[in-house]
């Protein structure tokens, strides 16, 4: 304690301003927002750390200006990589609720687009498109989706160019109230980012988004169904378990969101069961769910290879 107030004193005969970093993360508000991202997706360790680097070092630059040390708008844009439902959306949902508390963008939205949204078909129609898909942007986050789509090499007429430009160009005249995050598959967005140097330098964050552990998939689906008033018996959780383990190996396999197709399709078989058998039934009826439910699913009533396991059904 005397420590504190020796280091106090000095601070004070210097004409220093202490800042109290307990206090400012509290009013900011951030805590609330890694809290409810840690209550929303299981697992992902790298991507919540890499999170939570980004909003330390956005409130660090915050207070730096606040006590008159030489700062600059940091570049925000960044990049989002890795297979289909591993919570690229959902983090970037809440990454501009960060952004929006430690005061970055002014509303903290987010808007949704991808090719279609952006890309005309014929001349002069792209441009009005991604300009307005950018204002509706302005002050949030424009999570683009799939955006290596907007470049297609093969093809001549193709307008996703010009999106593109458009799209730099706002990145760096509205930086100070716009972030841009480009989403998609690995492979295909490190040739997207190749094809345009000048989109590679803008991007100041690069997140990848592992694929989901068979264990965490099994503790998603669980989490889904909790929260939906349901439960599975002991045989509809082996029967679970078992079917993911089947319906991972198959093609087009989307993460947590082939998860949340699969509980989604269960629920229907588990009304038909209970309306097919008519009577009295419980509450605890009403939220069980059985073996049989489960193994109703194409995943075990057809083959391996079969035309709709090449399509990727559930």
């Amino acid at each position: 304690m005397k420590e504190e107030g020796k280091e106090s004193q000095a601070a004070a005969m210097s004409g220093e301003r202490l800042v109290d970093l307990d206090e400012a993360l509290a009013g900011a508000g951030v805590g609330e927002v890694l809290a409810e991202l840690d209550g929303e997706l299981i697992g992902l360790a790298p991507v919540k750390r890499r999170v939570r680097e980004i909003a330390d070092f956005l409130l660090v630059e915050r207070l730096r200006s606040s006590v008159g040390l030489q700062t600059q708008v940091p570049t925000l844009h960044m990049s989002f990589t890795g297979s289909p439902g591993t919570g690229k959306t959902t983090v970037a949902l809440r990454m501009g609720k960060i952004l929006h508390r430690l005061g970055y963008v002014r509303k903290g939205h987010l808007v949704v687009a991808a090719r279609d949204d952006l890309v005309g078909q014929y001349v002069g129609h792209t441009a009005p498109k991604t300009k307005e898909v950018i204002k509706r942007a302005m002050g949030g986050v424009l999570f683009i989706d799939e955006a290596y789509s907007l470049y297609r090499p093969e093809s001549e007429r193709d307008y996703g160019l010009e999106a593109v430009s458009i799209l730099l160009q706002s990145m760096e005249d509205y930086r100070n109230d716009l972030v841009v995050i480009f989403a998609g598959y690995r492979d295909r967005m490190a040739t997207f980012f190749a094809s345009n140097p000048g989109l590679r330098s803008r991007i100041a964050h690069h997140i990848d988004f592992p694929d989901y552990t068979f264990e965490e998939l099994v503790s998603i689906g669980d989490l889904m169904v909790r929260a939906q008033g349901y439960f599975f018996d002991p045989p509809g959780q082996e029967a679970f378990r078992e079917y993911l383990e089947r319906r991972r190996k198959q093609p087009l396999f989307a993460n947590a969101r082939s998860v949340r197709n699969a509980i989604d399709r269960i629920k229907l078989r588990q009304a038909a069961r209970l309306i097919s058998a008519g009577g009295k039934i419980s509450a605890e009826e009403l939220m069980r769910i059985d073996a049989s439910d489960v193994r109703q699913s194409r995943v075990f009533t057809e083959q391996e290879g079969g035309e709709s396991q090449a399509r990727g059904k559930s």
